[in-house]
């Protein structure tokens, strides 16, 4: 079994558009529109400010040809956590007191408290 790695990625966006001079979002909606990319004030803030989960190869060609820059320099990958091969998890339900057709969780009904009236 190989080695398990959880990856994480640096989005420099910020960082590029601050050396090249761009302080605001507002100011990447046009140059991005003359690329035809057409989006509105709030995904380019999000963009900008967040770190997204996905990214069009169009927006992610046209922020490079922006910044003139390399896809290495705005999207930066990194080993976030490394696993051992192997993991102490019991292998069979049996290993941790369970056995097999037994249900792990029981159905309870409550009553309610009788009045004392």
């Amino acid at each position: 079994m190989s080695e398990q790695r959880r990856v994480g990625y640096h989005w420099n966006l910020r960082k590029l558009m601050a050396q090249r001079n761009l302080w605001k979002t507002t100011e990447l909606l046009p140059l991005l529109r003359a690329r035809g990319i057409n989006l509105s004030n709030a995904q380019v803030h999000r963009l900008v400010t967040g770190t997204p989960e996905r990214i069009p190869a169009h927006t992610f060609a046209a922020l490079c040809d922006i910044l003139e820059c390399t896809p290495n320099d705005l999207f930066e990958p990194y080993v976030q956590m490394r696993a051992a091969a192997t993991a102490n998890a019991p292998r069979r339900p049996e290993d941790i007191g369970v056995k097999p057709g037994d249900p792990i969780a029981r159905r309870i009904r409550l009553i309610p408290p009788e009045d004392d009236a």
